[in-house]
């Protein structure tokens, strides 16, 4: 498998997923399914892969690709610029698919509940301090009207980071809730997809849906930076059909 669905309850004529690093062609490290052109492999082997994907796809859909800079900026996929910092688009145009690549931080899934709207956001936690996913949800009407799915990411056992993490959101109800200390002082185990859920929440989306798959734990199906160092990356796409 190198492209799986989403097992939530999307709207009719909604589709979304992620790739996992199985059946592509890159070499090591990036074995093999990598994606993204800034990784390091060679632009062939990332061609081929994105073409694979693109036939796995219901429609074969345009996957929109971003430049992806921890930014807070969601442009319509019409504007989707390779040259430009964005980390989340979004579509009321069937075929046209909004894609981030990650290789641990969060892919957030976005979808107006009437299946007019789609969106998907890139957070890792400075994105997600910084404001994406409220960001995101400004290109829909009425929050309460949006679902929302988190695809596969780094879970709170891998997450280790430092104060300045844990400080970025000091701001947020209960932040603490989503840190757990660890042995050294100042170093703490991050709940990224709780924060994100939290984040969510808060701003009136009512249901938001964990697929409960790691990034750093399954080493053979996903890509992880922060175990690996050097590796892919997987994309996550969600489109509306004709």
């Amino acid at each position: 498998m190198s492209f799986q669905y989403a097992d939530w309850p999307l709207p009719e004529g909604v589709c979304a997923g992620w790739s996992d690093r199985l059946e592509g062609v890159s070499a090591e490290p990036f074995n093999s399914m990598n994606l993204g052109r800034h990784a390091g492999d060679a632009a062939e082997n990332v061609e081929a892969n994105r073409a694979r994907l693109n036939a796995l796809l219901k429609g074969q859909p345009n996957i929109c690709w971003l430049n992806q800079t921890h930014s807070t900026t969601v442009v319509p996929v019409a504007e989707a610029d390779p040259g430009c910092g964005q980390d989340g688009s979004y579509s009321t145009e069937p075929n046209q698919a909004c894609c981030v690549m990650t290789a641990d931080c969060l892919p957030v899934f976005f979808w107006q509940q009437d299946g007019q709207k789609v969106a998907i956001a890139h957070a890792g936690w400075r994105g997600l301090a910084d404001g994406i996913l409220a960001e995101t949800l400004k290109r829909f009407d009425d929050p309460s009207s949006v679902s929302c799915g988190i695809g596969p990411a780094i879970s709170q056992p891998y997450f280790e980071v430092g104060e300045d993490v844990y400080n970025a959101f000091a701001g947020w109800v209960d932040h603490q809730t989503f840190f757990i200390p660890r042995q050294v002082p100042g170093k703490y185990s991050c709940d990224l997809p709780g924060l994100a859920l939290a984040q969510l929440t808060h701003l009136g989306v009512r249901t938001v849906h964990l697929s409960g798959l790691c990034s750093y734990a399954q080493a053979e199906r996903f890509y992880s930076y922060r175990r690996d160092g050097q590796t892919g990356r997987m994309a996550n796409l969600i489109w509306l059909t004709e």
